[in-house]
């Protein structure tokens, strides 16, 4: 299989002008950040499906045999107290025995072993975790991380747990809540599929838009959410990114 089969830069572009909406199925971008409330978990999982569905989706259309690299997950100290490390029982079948996870003392090295982990092309993807809007996460690292990914064709999914948007390289960013799963088929009295609420308020590639997303056992599916306001098509909204005064040129993004 393409090494470079779940990062698709180049194509990106041209599939994304075909389809300015985002939808699932599509290569993941090299640097996505996931805003989240704490203590749900929302992010996370919704990081893991994303990679999911990206690895089903190219072994499929590769006609090649599952994808079988390893998952790098990322947390510093502060999002392991916020949302716990993973439990390996209660991650998807396809990930369970592929994950790699690293528990940082500090925000500086939580995004070092992220950049690492981004020069490793034996790995499928990095997922990250930080808590809040730490110092060491400024533009010049969000650039650094965005950088790496493309440069080595490993995506890289940011959770940024209770974190306020701020200026970032990040080529997508959402904003996630979790919702109630939908009943089971068989058993009422068991847990339902994971559920979210998904807005995608910046892409570089798509129109900003709202999901409800499902976790499927053969794929994700996602529902838009219509407005009214939506009507008329708005543009995308860049507003992180013009907080800070005197932050240099942005022509790099």
């Amino acid at each position: 299989m393409d090494s470079h089969a779940l990062l698709r830069a180049a194509a990106l572009p041209g599939r994304a002008a075909r389809n300015p909406r985002w939808q699932p199925g599509l290569p993941l971008p090299s640097h996505s950040e996931l805003f989240t409330p704490a203590g749900e978990a929302s992010g996370a999982g919704m990081a893991l499906a994303f990679v999911r569905d990206a690895l089903e989706q190219a072994s499929a259309q590769a006609g090649a045999v599952a994808e079988q690299r390893e998952v790098l997950w990322v947390q510093d100290r502060q999002a392991i107290h916020l949302s716990g490390s993973p439990c390996r029982a209660g991650l998807p079948l396809a990930l369970r025995h592929r994950l790699i996870h690293v528990a940082a003392p500090r925000p500086e090295d939580a995004l070092f072993a992220m950049e690492e982990g981004l020069r490793c092309r034996d790995l499928a993807a990095v997922v990250g975790e930080l808590a809040g809007n730490p110092r060491a996460l400024d533009f010049t690292a969000s650039r650094r991380l965005t950088l790496t990914a493309e440069k080595h064709g490993v995506p890289l999914l940011l959770v940024r747990l209770d974190a306020v948007a701020d200026l970032s390289s990040a080529r997508a960013r959402w904003r996630l809540a979790s919702l109630p799963s939908a009943p089971p088929r068989w058993n009422p009295d068991a847990p339902g599929r994971a559920a979210w609420h998904a807005e995608l308020f910046r892409a570089r590639f798509h129109q900003p838009g709202e999901w409800i997303l499902r976790d499927e056992p053969d794929r994700l599916t996602a529902q838009r959410v219509q407005h009214a306001a939506q009507n008329a098509i708005s543009a995308p909204d860049h507003g992180d990114l013009l907080q800070r005064t005197g932050a240099g040129p942005l022509a790099g993004l």
